[in-house]
């Protein structure tokens, strides 16, 4: 069997990943807040855990994972869409315009993240799902003597656990000196974060022990995870395998999430591998909207960017460092997927390359991943004549262990029936003759014109091919 090795946040180390249970291999990774659009950021650990889930998949079985990504569905920001659709006439209670606007954006989150190419996780719950779970917790919290309740909140107490800042590696006076806390004067401690708050009656809210209110944000993710990944285990096993995340989490929220659950369940470990990716940039600069460079996966999308694409520059960083989004590499990977698509049409997958296998299972090294595939699609180009049935098989299922070359992503690639033969030929002639002048303008000219119409344009010693893409415009051609 395959031998996966990850690095571990917990440890600060690359690990052997070693499964509770191969049978039942467990991840939950913490996923988006439904109050907008997914900016891009927000695609990279979806793109990246959805990369481990088909690895864990391939080696110890579909049947065998179980992936858990949540939607935190309680929130301000969707409470104040709601409130200003209440206020703007629309029907309903604030409790339904609350569930409407949660459902709109999970639609849309779900569709922008197929897009690129994710597999759904085997459950999504919803916070709003898990509330008595989470009531519980809390109760079972404040029992052993973790929490308190104090005018109407219930605080977890930092005090109480030994090991807190064990993640992130911080002291409590660090964390105070570099966070913004929360200064209330029912805290005992100033790192005590909340674990239940109380509602208006303006806003959403349900009974507690404590009054109307509604959980704290990092109490709904050990909550869930317990429920769906631990519930009918006993207690020194209350532990599962995988908790990812981007790194913006490690601290306060994961930091949170173990005190919480380790209080909660003394005997188990919570999870045992912590995985986190870097964050992205945008052209070399954090993305902000005051920078203008400030997007969501939508607009890429409707500006003509296909989610494949997306996904390959994703891809093509390893998760554990900063990415750099830029216009320059969705160009090259989009000319390097047409080609790839190109070279194995009609190829059915017969299980992917052990080399590509191996780069992933060595702490998702991606990156090592395409340049493997790279290698292989330059030996079956170079072989025309070869029969590479299987070659060309290999090479699809290796792609597809990474997300790409599936049928479902690949209405982008089609391209426009055109016969674009008699401007092939007149570039190659140019060509030809500039091969002899060495004035190469008329080759420019040419050549800017066809990509300008968006025609894909292959040189070689072979010949010229023209491609016509997705974004073909005949008119532009008419002055040629």
């Amino acid at each position: 069997m395959t031998t996966i090795r990850l690095h571990n946040s917990k440890t600060r180390q690359k690990e052997i990943f070693e499964p509770i249970d191969p049978q039942n291999v467990r991840m939950y990774v913490c996923g988006p807040t439904v109050y907008d659009r997914a900016h891009i950021g927000n695609a990279r650990p979806v793109i990246v855990f959805d990369t481990l889930y088909r690895l864990l998949r391939h080696v110890y079985g579909a049947e065998h994972v179980t992936y858990v990504r949540n939607f935190t569905d309680v929130d301000d920001k969707i409470n104040a869409t709601a409130l200003s659709r209440k206020e703007a006439g629309a029907d309903g209670s604030l409790e339904q315009l609350v569930q409407e606007r949660s459902d709109e954006t999970i639609a849309w989150y779900l569709k922008d993240m197929g897009a690129l190419g994710a597999m759904q996780p085997s459950a999504m719950p919803r916070a709003t799902e898990f509330i008595a779970p989470m009531v519980a917790m809390i109760e079972d919290l404040i029992a052993k003597g973790h929490a308190y309740a104090a005018e109407g909140h219930v605080l977890f107490a930092v005090d109480s656990y030994q090991a807190y800042g064990a993640l992130s590696g911080r002291s409590v006076d660090d964390m105070i000196a570099g966070s913004r806390v929360e200064v209330a004067p029912y805290k005992r401690n100033p790192m005590d974060f909340v674990l239940w708050k109380p509602s208006s009656d303006a806003l959403p809210g349900w009974d507690s022990p404590w009054g109307r209110g509604r959980p704290g944000w990092h109490i709904e993710c050990s909550a869930m995870a317990d429920e769906i990944l631990m519930k009918d285990l006993p207690a020194d096993q209350k532990s599962f395998d995988i908790h990812g995340g981007g790194n913006d989490l490690q601290f306060p929220h994961h930091e949170n999430e173990i005190a919480q659950s380790c209080c909660a369940n003394p005997e188990g470990n919570f999870a045992n591998y912590w995985v986190h990716n870097e964050m992205l940039q945008v052209e070399g600069k954090k993305m902000s909207k005051s920078l203008g460079n400030f997007f969501t996966v939508r607009d890429l999308l409707d500006q003509g960017v296909p989610g494949e694409v997306i996904r390959f520059v994703f891809l093509s960083t390893h998760y554990g460092k900063p990415m750099d989004w830029t216009a320059q590499k969705a160009a090259e990977a989009e000319a390097t997927l047409r080609k790839w698509r190109a070279l194995c049409a009609g190829a059915d997958p017969v299980g992917p390359d052990q080399a590509v296998v191996d780069a992933l299972a060595e702490d998702l090294n991606t990156a090592g991943a395409l340049t493997r595939l790279h290698a292989m699609a330059k030996e079956i180009a170079a072989n025309p004549q070869k029969d590479c049935f299987y070659e060309k098989g290999a090479f699809l299922a290796s792609a597809q262990l990474l997300g790409l070359l599936s049928a479902a992503l690949g209405d982008w690639a089609e391209q426009a029936d055109v016969d674009l033969s008699a401007l092939a030929e007149r570039l190659a002639q140019a060509r030809d003759a500039a091969m002899q002048s060495k004035d190469f303008s008329e080759v420019d000219r040419l050549k800017s014109a066809l990509l300008g119409a968006g025609v894909e344009v292959r040189m070689s010693k072979a010949g010229v091919e023209l491609l016509a893409g997705p974004q073909f415009d005949a008119a532009k051609l008419e002055d040629l």
